[in-house]
């Protein structure tokens, strides 16, 4: 047998497989979208812009924005007792808010 992949997208296919109407690249406005520091946040990973996008194991989680770092944005979370700091583009992340009027 060979060795299964290990790779970054491994085992993700369910999560970042987009509906029929939804192919494609998003509108502009989402990709230039801007938070402010303390900002709650959503990780929604956008799986047709891999550039600055968090680990797939991330997916769901509520972070706060802590600052900017070039174009993307520092988010923290709390990972058991451990708070951990990921790195990701607007695009790949949903204000709190907006993100429950989309899964109702």
């Amino acid at each position: 047998m060979v060795k299964s992949s290990k790779g970054f997208r491994s085992r993700s296919r369910g999560t970042f497989t987009k509906e029929v109407r939804e192919r494609g690249l998003p509108p502009v406005s989402r990709f230039l979208r801007e938070f402010a520091i303390g900002e709650k946040v959503m990780v929604r990973i956008e799986p047709s812009d891999p550039h600055g996008q968090p680990h797939p194991r991330y997916q769901g989680r509520t972070c706060t924005v802590v600052g900017r770092s070039g174009r993307a944005y520092r988010i923290v979370f709390r990972d058991g007792g451990k708070e951990k700091e990921l790195i990701a583009t607007p695009i790949h992340l949903v204000p709190v808010s907006a993100a429950a009027r989309v899964d109702a």
